[in-house]
């Protein structure tokens, strides 16, 4: 049988937000240690939008609806839903931070660190 997504934990509305926002600001903190000339960010309610100086954006934003995180990047997009520790794809079960992490890195051409570490591993 194929994957399925990882389990899906219920939740109520305010857990969901408490956890999507503790998720938009460690992302938002994140991305205050770039130089704005390299990737540029905005953050309103329930988004963090990351804009690059050729205007290619990158968004990130909590689905209250349907108790996801979405992360688009150009022209891929992915969903994720809450395991019980952190957010996972609903398609392969990827974590979302080492997502943002890996496509900034691709984005820059460069190895960027410092918002998702590896299980076992120490940053």
């Amino acid at each position: 049988m194929g994957y399925s997504g990882p389990e899906v934990h219920t939740m109520e509305r305010s857990q969901f937000l408490s956890l999507a926002d503790a998720c938009l600001n460690r992302v938002a903190d994140w991305l205050e240690d770039f130089d704005p000339d390299e990737v540029d960010f905005g953050s309103s309610d329930g988004v963090v939008t990351l804009e690059f100086p050729d205007g290619t954006k990158y968004v990130l934003n909590r689905q209250a609806g349907n108790f996801q995180m979405w992360f688009a990047a150009g022209a891929s997009a992915w969903h994720y839903d809450w395991s019980g520790d952190q957010w996972l794809c609903d398609k392969d079960s990827h974590p979302l931070l080492e997502r943002i992490q890996d496509e900034v890195s691709k984005r820059l051409g460069r190895k960027v660190d410092g918002l998702f570490v590896r299980s076992g591993t120490r940053s």
